[in-house]
């Protein structure tokens, strides 16, 4: 049986339909509105700072425009999900948003990659690699991500994402969809996943690992190193990097990656497919919330996002205290007007005791 015949006779893929078409949308409906903030904050202070653009805004601003083109896809696959798997907008929409889904994916992921690296060398060779970080040179880096990104990602569009199942609903970029229509597509996704995760994970580790090696070592010589706010600021961000990759990207990438390696031992019966067609919908409502927790790699890389953070909160906490400030001297206020009601009261009850 080929891999098409498969999932054509597999008729219950869908049938977790009855959780995914509330569970999935509500996810999204937090997701969307999160992630379009952060991002949208993160971008405006990037552009309301233009003459102070630096290696490290580039590549956040850049991350900031990727998920945000992708919040704004996110109603559409809400909708898609809520039908109970039915995707009513045809086949150019649907390719619309298959094609920034990837795009948030793998952009997302070299720019963070970006800003692992980046911090990693203004730390650990601040004056031998200085004109890496220029400006300049990370605007190319930039749109050498975009051009690879789409050359990627654009073969999509030659292909049809949506499929009309047989009880009549029209499924879009499911991934039985892909099976029969690309020849080797397990060595396709194999290959994509080493690229596009597999190598920026390691890079991203290597940084870690030689950036805490070498903050030890200046540690023991001068403490002061230790508590310096470069330090601080670098060690924030290749955390928050690999916080990102750990939480969104690797179940995504490793659950494809075993089934993908599967496929080529042998073929995965009915039951397998469904139980990979389940876990997708979860790991990449997994990788779908790497847009809410973006803002906060741009909250330890880019200092006017973190004091704009810190401003709106303590806007919020003063509005709040100086309300609870209001309503406690109010309250006090007419405390004071009983008291004295109260102690008016008892005066000419001691002078009856008194009396009697």
């Amino acid at each position: 049986m080929t891999n098409q015949d498969l999932s054509q006779n597999c008729t219950n893929l869908y049938d977790h339909r009855p959780v995914a078409r509330v569970l999935i949308p509500l996810i999204y409906s937090i997701i969307c509105p999160v992630g379009l903030f952060g991002n949208a904050l993160a971008l405006y202070v990037v552009i309301s700072k233009i003459t102070k653009l630096n290696s490290t805004t580039l590549y956040s601003a850049n991350l900031a425009v990727s998920d945000i083109l992708f919040c704004l896809s996110l109603p559409l696959r809400a909708v898609y999900y809520g039908l109970g798997f039915n995707w009513p907008m045809g086949e150019g929409l649907c390719k619309a948003t298959a094609l920034l889904f990837y795009l948030n994916c793998y952009a997302g992921v070299n720019f963070m990659t970006c800003l692992a690296v980046d911090r990693f060398v203004a730390l650990v060779f601040p004056l031998r690699l200085v004109k890496l970080r220029k400006a300049k040179n990370a605007k190319f880096v930039c749109i050498a991500i975009w051009l690879l990104v789409f050359a990627q990602t654009l073969p999509l569009l030659t292909i049809t994402l949506t499929k009309l199942e047989s009880d009549g609903r029209t499924t879009c970029m499911e991934y039985p969809n892909f099976e029969g229509v690309f020849k080797g597509l397990p060595y396709m996704l194999i290959t994509g996943v080493v690229l596009g995760f597999v190598a920026p994970v390691a890079i991203i580790i290597a940084c870690y690992s030689i950036l805490t090696h070498k903050l030890c070592l200046a540690a023991k010589s001068n403490q002061l190193t230790e508590r310096s706010g470069r330090t601080k600021k670098a060690r924030g961000v290749i955390a928050g990097v690999v916080f990102v990759f750990v939480v969104c990207f690797s179940p995504y990438h490793l659950d494809l990656l075993q089934y993908m390696i599967r496929k080529l031992l042998y073929d995965p019966s009915c039951t397998e497919l469904k139980s990979f067609q389940i876990s997708l919908h979860i790991t990449v409502c997994l990788m779908n919330l790497n847009s809410c927790l973006d803002p906060f790699v741009y909250f330890f890389a880019c200092k006017g996002y973190k004091q704009k953070v810190m401003r709106i909160m303590k806007w919020q906490v003063g509005t709040h205290f100086s309300s609870v400030g209001r309503a406690s001297h109010e309250s006090s206020g007419t405390g004071d007007v009983h008291g004295t009601r109260r102690k008016n009261n008892k005066i000419p009850m001691n002078s009856i005791r008194e009396g009697q």
